[in-house]
């Protein structure tokens, strides 16, 4: 049999890939090719012509090294993106919850901000923690090369999170009252939301905003040329 190996590294020894990386696609090419001629052979054609069309099966060889450049670059995007995001973001979020149950668990109360239908609920022991939190994450995300912007999303994420947590509840609201039939007044949910929201979003995300912020400056400033958009 042919050295398939041999065959698909001449073909695409032009790839731009590491060494490893270039090693491995050359080898996963190569093994399928001789797969399929292999399976033609065992059909009864001759290994000249099996050979022929599992190398055409491969169609163009430029077009395929575009592919496989595209594939890995996606690949290496959402690595990237795991790492200095959703890792950082969610540590985040685990460390200010579990904080927020100590609190809760000790029995400290909410500090009450004005009174009335309008009072607002601060866990100020919790505010207090959550820029350290906030600094965790964005140098978290420092250290897997995350961008600025992407420091101080990752630091903010716990804040993003409880938004959308927040805001699902006008979906569910419209769900509940197309099953129940009964009306609900979405004004009175969003003066609540718009109350609740400055205690369990704003304030917290400020909080955490501002750890991600001094985390920066300990860290040092990037170039702005380094910055990428969070995608």
């Amino acid at each position: 049999m042919r050295d398939w190996q041999a065959l698909v590294e001449q073909r695409l020894a032009a790839l731009a890939l590491g060494p490893q990386e270039k090693t491995e696609v050359i080898a996963e090419v190569a093994a399928h090719l001789e797969d399929t001629c292999e399976a033609m052979v065992k059909q009864g054609i001759t290994e000249e012509e099996a050979v022929q069309r599992a190398l055409s099966q491969a169609g163009n060889w430029r077009e395929l090294k575009r592919k496989i450049l595209l594939a890995k670059k996606r690949g290496h995007i959402m690595q990237k993106r795991f790492r200095q995001l959703w890792v950082p973001g969610f540590l985040t979020l685990i460390l200010s919850m579990l904080f927020l149950t100590v609190v809760q668990r000790l029995g400290l109360r909410p500090r009450i901000v004005s009174s009335g239908p309008d009072a607002i609920s601060l866990y100020m022991p919790w505010l207090a923690a959550l820029p350290l939190f906030g600094a965790i994450g964005a140098y978290i995300s420092s250290r897997a090369g995350g961008s600025r912007g992407t420091m101080l999303f990752a630091s903010v994420f716990p804040a993003v999170a409880l938004m959308g947590a927040f805001l699902l509840m006008f979906p569910i609201g419209l769900a509940l009252e197309g099953v129940t039939g009964r009306h609900i007044d979405f004004g009175i949910v969003a003066a609540t939301l718009l109350r609740d929201g400055i205690g369990w979003l704003v304030a917290p995300g400020a909080a955490l905003l501002v750890g991600g912020f001094l985390a920066q400056l300990l860290l040092g400033a990037r170039p702005s040329s380094r910055d990428a958009a969070i995608g």
